[in-house]
């Protein structure tokens, strides 16, 4: 089958209908029934003795061409999903929050402890990909069970794997996409999150953990190390000395010293967790996308440059909200005391 709207929906339902006609007009000319018509099976043209099989495609092609409801980013974002399959094996996808502005990803290996594989992570790109494009969507929360938000990499799947492979193959460079994503991601962490799991987490922009939440790079246990950011994120999130420490012996540290060391902003109770996550979601997406955006943009730039260069760029960016028609709208709607309501644009 194929996707609603496309061009090919229109070559099927106006050969229906020449078909028809045509069939129609030799009916009255001949007065008898034609011998055969043309039924279009599979992409391929076959042979059929029913004028009944034409009228049933041309009214089946009809519905089809009915104007779509649906945006050019959820078209593009349904695209995408038919092409993997018409759903997804490791995630499960959904949009949440009052208005449906806030994407949301569950990691859904409960037995493998949502350890990641190479599938998972290509999903997850394929879903932040139809949610970048969704103009409805503000903010994306990813989160795993109540258990594990991800207990690290797939090891069975590594685990005979060459360093000709993995250098000519440049493995694990796709997991980089979540840091990528222009709208702000929150990470929401319940249980472990260990290896792959916390270089997951940290690829966020911002990441609530549960009471229960333990955060590791315990790949010196394997004979390895983190290769997906561990050593640099997690040292510019908690410091040298406790970087150090978790990854050369392997550690975890709870939710508590995770906050107390910079690497979460807050802890919630295992039950309320993804909520709260959400509705901090709710409140981003309520905002102008474009800058918010642009103010992802500034605060990821302060652990790429100098602060010389980071205050020039954030400056740029500064000026560039005056070219908004929402900076507009922001400062005319606080002078006349009511809210904004930011068309992001």
């Amino acid at each position: 089958m194929y996707l609603p709207c496309l061009p090919l929906r229109h070559q099927v339902a106006t050969t229906c209908r020449f078909m028809i006609k045509h069939q129609r007009r030799r009916r009255r000319k001949r007065k008898q029934q034609p011998e055969s018509c043309l039924e279009i099976v599979g992409g391929y043209l076959t042979t059929t003795s029913s004028v009944a099989v034409m009228a049933f495609l041309c009214r089946s092609a009809a519905l089809l061409l009915k104007p779509c409801s649906r945006s050019p980013a959820a078209l593009s974002a349904a695209a995408r999903l038919y092409s993997s399959g018409g759903q997804y094996e490791y995630i499960l996808v959904e949009k949440r929050g009052e208005k449906s502005n806030v994407g949301f990803i569950q990691l859904n290996r409960p037995k493998a402890l949502n350890a990641l594989c190479d599938g998972l992570m290509k999903e997850v790109g394929l879903a932040l990909d139809s949610f970048e494009t969704d103009g409805d969507v503000g903010a994306i929360v990813i989160t795993g069970s109540d258990r594990a938000f991800a207990a690290g990499a797939d090891i069975k799947e590594m685990q005979n794997r060459t360093f000709q492979e993995c250098y000519g193959g440049n493995f694990l460079a796709h997991w980089n996409r979540v840091s990528t994503v222009k709208k702000p991601v929150i990470a929401a962490v319940n249980g472990f999150a260990l290896g792959g799991g916390c270089e997951l987490a940290m690829m966020c922009d911002i990441i609530y953990a549960g009471e229960k939440a333990q955060f590791g790079q315990p790949e010196i246990l394997l004979g390895t190390i983190p290769g997906a950011g561990g050593t640099q994120r997690l040292t510019r999130a908690v410091g040298k000395s406790l970087a150090m420490e978790l990854v050369l012996t392997g550690d975890k540290i709870n939710a508590q010293e995770a906050k107390q060391s910079g690497l979460v902003s807050k802890i919630y109770p295992v039950d309320q967790l993804v909520t709260e996550a959400v509705k901090c979601g709710e409140k981003i997406a309520a905002n102008s996308k474009l800058v918010s955006a642009m103010a992802k943009e500034a605060v990821n730039a302060a652990y790429e440059l100098s602060l010389a260069e980071g205050n020039r760029l954030e400056k740029r960016l500064f000026h560039a909200t005056f070219a908004t028609e929402d900076r507009k709208e922001g400062m005319t709607a606080f002078v006349e005391k009511r809210k904004a309501s930011f068309q992001d644009k």
